[in-house]
């Protein structure tokens, strides 16, 4: 009688061990899915670009990781890929997002003139990142605009088919609009890295 006893007390033992590791185990992956979710939805998010409007820095169907808190410290500066709504309008879809590349700043008067951009009347030297195509639709740009103090101005890289501030239905974007900043790409794996 008392080996079955401490028999039973050993298997008791054995349960109550497993049960306490089962719980540790489920209060871990809880905590590492609640982790994920709020990197997810406060910091990064992951996003796939559609089209060819950043060809060639950015290529359709590349996978990217959206930076969504940096703005929170820190306003976007020029030559930062960034992420908006598109309008409605563009018959895009209701969660159709624009990836474009900032060019004029807030207080800033941005002119298309020539096929080449004017930053406050200076010529914006723009072959660092690979910009070499002549503009040749100015759009709203072609007669000078002054930003208002948080309006941005943002061209797609490859310009000849990028539909961005240039267009009246997309116009300069605020920074209340901007959702996050480009910063890495994940895929495909060969392009793995830091987006410029």
């Amino acid at each position: 009688m008392a080996k079955e006893t401490k028999k039973t007390e050993e298997v008791r033992d054995e349960n109550r061990s497993m049960g306490r590791e089962i719980l540790e185990l489920v209060i871990y992956v809880a905590f590492v899915a609640l982790f994920v979710f709020l990197i997810l939805h406060f910091v990064g998010q992951r996003t796939v670009v559609n089209g060819d409007s950043m060809d060639d820095t950015l290529k359709d169907g590349q996978s990217l990781i959206m930076d969504k808190i940096s703005y929170r410290f820190h306003d976007p500066e020029r030559f930062d890929i960034v992420i908006f709504p598109g309008p409605e309008e563009a018959g895009l879809g209701e969660k159709a997002y624009f990836i474009k590349r900032v060019i004029g700043l807030p207080g800033e008067s941005v002119q298309i003139n020539d096929g080449k951009v004017y930053i406050d009347g200076e010529e914006l030297k723009e072959d660092t990142y690979g910009i070499t195509d002549y503009i040749e639709y100015a759009g709203i740009a072609e007669e000078s605009i002054t930003l208002e103090e948080d309006e941005y101005f943002c061209l797609g890289d490859n310009r000849p088919v990028s539909f961005d501030s240039r267009y009246k239905e997309v116009g300069p974007v605020t920074k209340g609009e901007i959702v996050g900043k480009v910063w890495i790409r994940i895929w495909p794996f060969s392009k793995f890295g830091p987006v410029d």
